[in-house]
C-alpha cells in the first residue's frame, strides 16, 4: 500500500500515533505499509477517513482518473 506510507509522511505521523488512533498495533501498520499484509474493508474505510483520502490512493498513492473523460454537456 504505497499510499498509506506516503501519506502518513505528508501528513507528520508516525507510526506509533496512526496505529493507536486506528486501534491496531504498530506492528500491523507497518506490515501494511510494506505490502506483507492487507487490511480488510473496514479497516481501508477507517483509514480512508482518517486520512481524507480515497482507497485507490491508500493502494495506489495515485489519484483516481478516469479512463474516459465524460462527454461534453449537452
Amino acid at each position: 500500500m504505497r499510499g498509506l506510507r506516503e501519506i502518513r509522511k505528508l501528513r507528520g505521523l508516525n507510526q506509533q500515533k496512526v496505529a493507536m488512533d486506528l486501534h491496531i498495533t504498530r506492528e500491523a501498520l507497518s506490515q501494511y505499509e510494506n505490502g506483507k499484509r492487507e487490511p480488510g474493508q473496514r479497516l481501508l474505510l477507517q483509514m480512508s477517513d482518517y486520512f481524507d483520502v480515497s482507497i485507490h490512493y491508500l493502494i495506489t498513492g495515485e489519484e483516481f482518473r478516469k479512463k474516459r473523460p465524460d462527454p461534453p454537456p449537452r
